[in-house]
C-alpha cells in the first residue's frame, strides 16, 4: 500500500515547522485560515522557506467571500503569482468561478499560464459548482494540476467520500483527485487509499491563550505534529 501524501494547510510559520515535523510532505500556504484562506503575506513565505524543506504552495485568494473576481482582483492575483514566483514558491492554490458558480475556465487558464511551470491546485470552489463531474472537466482543460474537494459537502462523510470516489475514478492519470474538509484519522476509513494518494487537513489545536476574557477572545489555533499523521 502506497504511503499517502499529506498536505498540511497553515497561516503560522509555526504550524509550517510542526507540519514538516510530524511527516507532511507539502504545505498549502495561507492567511485567514477562519475564512477559507487568502493570501498570505510574503514576509511570513520567505520566512517558511527558510525553516522547511519540503513543497510550498501558496493560496492565491485576494480576499474572503465568494470566487468570482473583478478586473482589479486579478490584477492584484497575477502580482501576487509573479512575486511568490520570484521568491521561490513550489506552486500555487486558487480557484475561479462565474457568476453561474461554474469553473471560470477563461480565467482559471490564464492565472495558470502566469503560474508555469508551476503546478496549480484548484481548491475547494470546486465544492460550490452545481455539477461536479462537468467541473472535474473544466479544471482539467484549464490546466491544474490536482483539485481539493470534500465531494460537493461541507466536511468529509460517508456520502461526500463516496462522491470523491466517483471523481478519482472519473480523473483516472488526468488529474490529481486530493479529499480535504474535514479528513481526520477516524475519517479515513471512508476513504479509499488504492484511488486516493494525497490528503489534505489542518492537524490544528486550540492554544489557550493566558490574555483570554469575556472582553476578548485571545485563544488561537496551530498545527500540532503530532496531528499530522492520518495513520495508526
Amino acid at each position: 500500500m502506497t504511503t499517502p501524501l499529506i498536505e498540511i494547510v497553515a497561516s503560522t510559520l509555526h504550524s509550517c515547522i510542526e507540519a514538516e515535523k510530524g511527516g507532511a510532505g507539502r504545505i498549502e500556504l495561507c492567511a485567514a485560515l477562519d475564512t477559507a484562506g487568502v493570501t498570505p503575506s510574503l514576509g511570513l513565505f520567505i520566512e517558511v522557506k527558510k525553516h522547511v524543506k519540503i513543497p510550498v504552495f501558496v493560496m492565491i485568494r485576494p480576499r474572503e467571500g465568494d470566487f468570482i473576481y473583478s478586473d482589479t482582483e486579478i490584477k492584484v492575483m497575477e502580482a501576487d503569482i509573479a512575486l511568490f514566483k520570484q521568491h521561490g514558491a513550489d506552486g500555487f492554490v486558487f480557484g475561479c468561478l462565474t457568476k453561474e458558480g461554474n469553473v471560470d475556465v477563461a480565467l482559471t487558464s490564464r492565472l495558470v499560464e502566469q503560474c508555469e511551470p508551476l503546478p496549480v491546485t484548484f481548491h475547494r470552489a470546486f465544492d460550490l459548482t452545481p455539477d461536479l463531474f462537468e467541473a472535474l472537466e473544466d479544471v482539467i482543460e484549464a490546466g491544474c494540476t490536482r483539485i481539493l474537494t470534500s465531494g460537493g459537502m461541507s466536511t468529509i462523510n460517508p456520502a461526500s467520500a463516496a462522491m470523491i470516489q466517483e471523481l478519482a475514478e472519473e480523473a483516472e492519470d488526468r488529474i490529481i483527485i486530493m479529499p480535504g474538509g474535514g479528513v481526520t484519522k477516524e475519517k479515513m476509513s471512508y476513504l479509499q487509499y488504492d484511488i486516493l494518494f494525497e490528503y489534505h487537513h489542518s492537524a490544528r489545536q486550540q492554544i489557550q491563550s493566558p490574555h483570554s476574557s469575556d472582553l476578548f477572545e485571545m485563544n488561537y489555533k496551530e498545527t500540532l505534529a503530532e496531528r499530522v499523521a492520518l495513520e495508526g
